[in-house]
């Protein structure tokens, strides 16, 4: 998983709840089976429908605030 320069590396339970929550929303990445870059651009490049994207980053956000309540 690529990081932005100021980002903390997730831990490994919250790279793995990323995952789930991949999965679960993008059915590519269920069939893929991980979110590990495979220096292959046909198997790390996606084609995933925008509402897919959506609902991911959303029950990611949605994580993320409860986590902080």
């Amino acid at each position: 998983m690529a990081a932005t320069a100021n980002a903390k590396k997730p831990t490994k339970a919250q790279q793995r709840k990323l995952y789930e929550i991949a999965a679960e929303h993008i059915p590519a990445v269920a069939d893929r089976g991980d979110l590990e870059e495979r220096k292959c651009d046909s198997m790390d490049f996606l084609d995933v429908a925008v509402w897919s994207i959506e609902s991911a980053l959303e029950a990611a956000f949605n994580l993320g605030r409860a986590s902080v309540k």
